[in-house]
């Protein structure tokens, strides 16, 4: 029997001055990441600071919002999900959900785009995937 992806309850995401641009962008239903304007390179999860040269010289950017399973798990409870890192077509991993599918059917290289799935009371979405 295929085992659905769970419906269970999302909680509420915190949101602060750093990480409300990130929420208001989901909100619209756009992914945005982080760009070091230092080194050009994108990086997960957007903030104020770098990783790579720890300057604050960065901006957040549009994401395409669409990239490949890199690994992944079943968590097989009363309500199964799936955790899984996606890499991004930028080139950076997201650790996330895989939703919207049949658990069973997930599978490494499998191509995926972001969805945003509602959290409880007047929180921002979560960011998650789907097969594309």
């Amino acid at each position: 029997m295929p085992t659905p992806a769970s419906s269970r309850a999302l909680p509420a995401i915190a949101v602060d001055p750093t990480n409300k641009p990130y929420f208001d962008a989901a909100r619209e239903g756009r992914m945005l990441i982080g760009l070091c304007k230092d080194t050009g390179k994108h990086f997960w999860y957007p903030r104020g600071c770098s990783p790579f040269t720890l300057s604050n010289n960065v901006e957040l950017v549009e994401a395409k919002g669409t990239g490949t399973v890199y690994t992944f798990t079943v968590m097989r409870t009363k309500e199964p999900y799936c955790v899984a890192y996606v890499e991004l077509d930028e080139g950076i991993r997201v650790f996330t959900n895989i939703v919207d599918c049949d658990l069973d059917e997930v599978k490494i290289g499998q191509k995926v785009k972001v969805v945003f799935k509602p959290t409880t009371g007047d929180s921002p979405p979560a960011t998650m995937f789907t097969p594309a």
